[in-house]
Formats: structure tokens, C-alpha cells, sequence
């Protein structure tokens, strides 16, 4: 790697395990850049002992590798190890604060393949770290300014497992509804996509007095996300119509995600959750400043529903951090993505998929309906999302004619409130095309038309 390199991407650091950057190489000098961070932002450390950084991790067989390699970086910094095992995104962010720690690190590549792999950081307070801290980290790991910091003896750090990590992750997801509330009566397939989430969100349904009927939980190092979890749905709403279930919930990787399926066997998406659950708040005077924070690529139909009923929606750039940052920026407590990514400001401090499946179930339980009819609270609007694998990720305005294509459909839909959105992955290497309207068959036109002349052009 170059000096001035750029590691962290729009959600930490993501590759191919192995393969720079995401070996043991570059993960060592992570940590040990990550330990003199962490340690020079307070002087003294926040809790008894050393400075000390949680270290947890998703069910992916190179998991090991850099988890052994991020504890030498850490430790030889002088800074102790809290390892916590394989735990949900959102249950490292909570340990981390929950034990005071200085930091927190989960190895995981969330949604993506088990031979993908990554490092997320968490400062303190269990959010994601600001750029400033990140662009600190990343310097360090290039510079070699802190090669001569040699900790000997016993000022070198120690590593310890804390045995009820998953268990305070467990109560920390039941305190998210309200006391006394149950799930007598239902009954739930929960698909965990054979990752991080394949002990606690069983334990936390059924301890809340759910049947449940559990799949993916069986991780074997390299089964992660493989044709189950919630990207591949349709396995979940395949055991929902077996099972004759009264919800199906799948989760990602790490389980900072989740979709949902009705009783009907039909998906429940993050924006019908966002609609849901917003519309919910809104009733009961809890949606702060009657807002839901969405991405670009929610459906329009989630504006015209959180209006009708006096509230707003306020976009920002995809990807939960800009959520995040949007609802601490400007005091909002619930926000989230399509995609599955549901961040409740009440409770938690990133997305957290059980604790969203949690309050769809807490309303089902409360209103005493089934969860198609709660979806009949807003409608959605025609939308066609298209991801296409490219070799590389040339500006837009560098292919012959996309932008002018673009354009073209954007005059062809926009009368009717409909947009055409254009935007590479920040994780992986696929153009996403967003093209929403009134008429599905225009949709389909030009979703291909312009999908064709990326594939023509830089198509892997």
C-alpha cells in the first residue's frame, strides 16, 4: 500500500479477505493505530485498569485471523483487549458502552459474501467514529509516526474474554419494548443468515414467550448470508406460509439490518417499517420534532404518508452513518434505509434489526393486528432498483451517453414526482440505478435502457 492510501470506506473497512486491505498485515497496524488513538483521546482511562478497546465479530471463518491480528496491534500499544466473540453490530456498539470501554471493533462485512470481510470502529458512546478520528487512524496506519511507541513489560496490554457479553446484548434488546409486553401467541420464523445474530435473537423471541421457528443458525465460517438472511428473503417467506407463522424477521451478516414478511408470505421492507413505525411515534406524540430521517432511495410514498399525517421526512445521503449523523445533528429519533437499516435514537446506537423487529412486533401486539394490515398505512410508489456489478468505477460523466440517458428519464418521469437516481456502492463494486414514477412499464423501459449502457461499458 501507498502513503496517503485510503483504507476506510463509507462504512469502515471492507474487501477481500486476505487481499489488501482486509489482511492480518494492514489489521496489526489498525490496531495499533486504533490503540494510540483511543488512548490519547482520554488521559486517563473511563473505567478501573488500562484503556481498553472491545473487540467483537460476525461468524466469518477469516474472523479469526484478524481478530488475533487487531488484539497484537492493540495490545502492543498498551491498551487492553475485551473480546466478546460473535455478537450483532449493535451489540458491540452497546457492550462498548456498557463496560465503558474506549473504543470498540467489529470484524464483519455485514450483507456481503464470506469471503468479503471488514473492520468498523466505535468510539465511547457506541456511535461511529467522526472522519476527523477516522482520517487520525488511517494517517497513523501509513506514516509510521508511531513505529518507535514500544510498550515493554508489564505496560504491554492484556487480553480478556468477557463471558456475559451476549447476555447483556439480550437484556438490552428486551428493555426496548415495554415492560409486561409478551409475544404470547405468536409465532415467528427468524432467519439469522447464519451470522452474528444466530444466538440472540432466538434467545430474545423466546424468552418474550414467542414461538419461534429458527433457520440460518448454523454458521460454519463460509455459509454466512448464502442464499438466506435478508438477502434472500425468500426463504423466510417460504417457512412464514409452511410454518403458517404470524411474521417471518431475516437479518443480515450482522444483524444491524433486518426485513420482515406478513403472514401472507409477502417482504416487508425498511421503508414499511420507517412508515409503521414512524406513522406509531407520530400518534403517540414520540417522533421528535414529527420527523423520520430517510435516505435518498426511500420510496416517495413514505413522504405522502408521514404528511397526511402531519410529519415530515428529511433525506440524506445513503448509508446509516449519514442517518445517524442527520438525527444526532438535528435532535430526530428514528431513521433508517430501505434497505433494512432502522435506527431508533430511543435505544440504540446504530442500526439494530432486532430491536426493529421488536417494535413491529410491540404494535402488532398492541393494536391486535397482523402485520399486512399495518402496511396498509401508506402506499408505495412504482419504483425500479437495479444494482449492476461493474470491473471499475469510472466517473458517470466519463461513459458515453449514461448522463444524457439519465436526463432523458428523468424528463419522462419527473412530472409526476418520480427521479432517476445514479450512484456507485460505497461497499462493493456495483452501480446503483434508483428510477421511481407513476407508470411500472416506463420504469422497466428505462431502468433497462440505462442499466445496459453501463453494463456495455464497465460491466464486470
Amino acid at each position: 500500500m501507498k502513503k496517503n492510501q485510503k483504507i476506510f470506506g463509507t462504512d469502515g473497512v471492507r474487501g477481500t479477505a486476505n487481499v489488501e486491505p482486509v489482511t492480518a498485515e494492514t489489521a496489526l497496524k489498525l490496531g495499533r493505530a486504533a490503540g494510540h488513538v483511543f488512548r490519547k483521546l482520554e488521559s486517563q482511562p473511563r473505567g478501573t485498569g488500562r484503556h481498553k478497546i472491545v473487540i467483537g465479530k460476525d461468524t466469518r471463518l477469516s474472523g479469526y485471523m484478524l481478530e488475533n491480528a487487531l488484539s497484537s496491534g492493540v495490545l502492543s500499544m498498551g491498551v487492553d483487549v475485551l473480546f466478546i466473540g460473535p455478537l450483532p453490530t449493535p451489540g458491540v456498539a452497546y457492550v462498548t458502552r456498557s463496560l465503558r470501554a474506549d473504543a470498540g471493533i467489529v470484524i464483519t462485512a455485514s450483507h456481503n459474501p464470506y469471503d468479503d470481510n471488514g473492520i468498523k470502529f466505535f468510539g465511547p458512546d457506541g456511535f461511529k467514529l467522526a472522519d476527523k478520528i477516522e482520517a487520525e487512524i488511517e494517517s497513523l496506519v501509513f506514516s509510521g509516526d508511531i513505529e518507535a511507541i514500544r510498550p515493554t513489560a508489564g505496560s504491554i496490554g492484556k487480553a480478556v474474554r468477557i463471558d456475559d457479553a451476549l447476555g447483556r446484548y439480550i437484556e438490552f434488546a428486551k428493555a426496548s419494548i415495554p415492560r409486561g409486553l409478551t409475544l404470547d401467541g405468536l409465532r415467528i420464523v427468524l432467519d439469522c443468515g447464519h451470522g452474528a445474530a444466530y444466538k440472540s435473537s432466538p434467545c430474545v423471541l423466546r424468552e418474550l414467550g414467542a414461538e419461534v421457528f429458527v433457520f440460518g443458525n448454523q454458521p460454519d465460517g463460509i455459509n454466512i448470508n448464502r442464499e438466506c438472511g435478508s438477502m434472500h428473503p425468500e426463504l423466510m417467506c417460504q417457512k412464514v406460509r409452511e410454518h403458517r407463522a404470524d411474521i417471518g424477521i431475516a437479518h443480515d451478516g450482522d444483524a444491524d439490518r433486518v426485513l420482515l414478511c406478513d403472514e401472507r408470505g409477502s417482504v416487508i421492507d425498511g421503508d414499511d417499517i420507517m412508515a409503521i413505525t414512524g406513522l406509531d411515534l407520530l400518534a403517540q406524540g414520540r417522533l421528535e420534532r414529527k420527523t423520520v430521517v430517510a435516505t435518498v432511495m426511500s420510496n416517495a410514498g413514505l413522504d405522502a404518508a408521514l404528511q397526511q399525517a402531519g410529519g415530515h421526512v428529511v433525506r440524506t445521503p445513503v448509508g446509516d452513518k449519514h442517518v445517524i449523523d442527520e438525527m444526532l445533528r438535528s435532535g430526530y429519533n428514528f431513521g433508517g434505509e430501505q434497505s433494512g437499516h432502522l435506527i431508533y435514537g430511543d435505544y440504540s446506537t446504530t442500526g439494530d434489526g432486532l430491536v426493529a423487529a421488536l417494535q413491529i412486533l410491540r404494535i402488532m401486539k398492541s393494536r391486535k393486528e397482523p402485520l399486512s394490515a399495518l402496511t396498509q398505512c401508506w402506499t408505495r410508489y412504482p419504483q425500479r432498483v437495479t444494482n449492476i456489478r461493474v470491473r471499475e468505477k469510472l466517473p458517470f460523466e466519463q461513459l458515453d451517453g449514461v448522463l444524457d440517458l439519465v436526463h432523458k428519464a428523468e424528463a419522462v418521469v419527473s412530472p409526476d414526482g418520480g427521479r432517476v437516481l445514479l450512484r456507485y456502492s460505497g461497499t462493493e463494486p456495483k452501480a446503483r440505478l434508483l428510477i421511481e414514477g407513476r407508470d411500472a412499464a416506463i420504469l422497466d423501459q428505462w431502468s433497462k435502457t440505462i442499466s445496459d449502457a453501463i453494463k456495455r461499458q464497465v460491466g464486470a
